[in-house]
C-alpha cells in the first residue's frame, strides 16, 4: 500500500493589472512623443560658415538665399545666430526632421538691413519650398502678416500695424490647432486666423523675403499649441477672418 502524501497548494500568482499596464505604457508613449516634437535650436554647436545641419537651406521664387550659421554678438543665446544675407524671392530655410499638424513655431530675429525689405517670419506645415503657411514682420513697414503660399504663390490674410524696430531683436510665435491659428509678436497677441488650405502635418522653418538680411536664433517648436477654445470663438467671430488683407505685395495681384 502506498504511503498517503498530502500536496503542497501552492499560492496563485499574482497577476498584473492589465489596465494599469496600458495606462502606464500610455502615458509613457504621450511623454516620448512629446518630448521628441519638442525642441529649441540655438545654432551654438554647430560649425559656422555655412548652413545648419538638417536643415534645407532654399527659396521660393527666384534669386538665391545664403543662410549660414555666423557668430554674432548681440545673439539672445550666445555665440551664434542663422544670417540669411542673400537675394532670392523668398529665402526660406526648413528644419527638416520636423513633422507638427498642431503646435508652435517660435523663433527670435533682427532684422539688419535692405532696401525692398527688412523681413522675419516662420513657417509652419510645410510640405515643400513652394507650399506652406507663413507669418512674418517688416521693420520696413512695421506691420505683421500671415499668409498662405502654394506653388510658390504668396497671398496675404491678415495683418496689423505695429511697430517693428531695425536692428532690435524680436520674437514671433505662431500657435495652430486644426484650422485655427494665433500670431504673437513680442509677447503680445497680434491676431488670430482661419483657414484650411494645409490640413496636414507638414516641417516649421524661417523665411525672409527679397534682400532681407535677417539673424534667427533661438528657434523652438513642439506640439504644445497655447489655443483655447475661447480663443477659436473670437477668430469665429472676426467678421475678416477668411479675408484676404490690403497686401503689400500679395502675388495674386500681380
Amino acid at each position: 500500500m502506498e504511503p498517503f502524501v498530502t500536496e503542497k497548494k501552492s499560492k496563485p500568482k499574482h497577476k498584473p493589472d492589465m489596465k494599469m499596464k496600458t495606462l502606464t505604457f500610455a502615458i509613457m508613449t504621450s511623454l516620448t512623443i512629446g518630448a521628441a516634437l519638442a525642441d529649441t535650436v540655438h545654432f551654438d554647436d554647430l560649425k559656422t560658415g555655412g548652413p545648419p545641419p538638417g536643415w534645407t537651406a532654399t527659396k521660393t521664387g527666384k534669386g538665391e538665399g545664403k543662410w549660414e550659421v555666423v557668430a554674432d554678438d548681440s545673439a539672445p543665446s550666445k555665440p551664434n545666430v542663422l544670417k540669411q544675407s542673400g537675394v532670392a524671392t523668398y529665402p526660406v530655410c526648413i528644419k527638416d526632421d520636423t513633422s507638427l499638424k498642431d503646435g508652435f513655431v517660435e523663433v527670435k530675429f533682427k532684422p539688419v538691413s535692405g532696401k525692398e525689405d527688412q523681413a522675419g517670419g516662420v513657417i509652419w506645415r510645410c510640405k515643400d519650398a513652394d507650399n506652406y503657411y507663413i507669418s512674418r514682420a517688416n521693420a520696413l513697414e512695421d506691420n505683421v502678416t500671415i499668409y498662405h503660399t502654394i506653388k510658390g504663390r504668396r497671398t496675404e490674410r491678415k495683418r496689423i500695424t505695429t511697430k517693428v524696430v531695425a536692428n532690435q531683436w524680436h520674437t514671433l510665435r505662431v500657435d495652430f490647432k486644426d484650422n485655427y491659428f494665433t500670431v504673437t509678436f513680442d509677447g503680445k497677441r497680434a491676431f488670430g486666423w482661419k483657414d484650411d488650405t494645409f490640413k496636414e502635418a507638414g516641417k516649421v522653418g524661417v523665411w525672409t523675403k527679397a534682400d532681407s538680411t535677417t539673424l534667427f536664433d533661438d528657434f523652438s517648436y513642439g506640439t504644445d499649441a497655447r489655443l483655447t477654445k475661447a480663443d477659436m470663438a473670437d477668430i469665429d467671430k472676426d467678421p475678416k477672418k477668411n479675408k484676404a488683407g490690403e497686401g503689400d505685395d500679395d502675388d495674386d495681384k500681380k
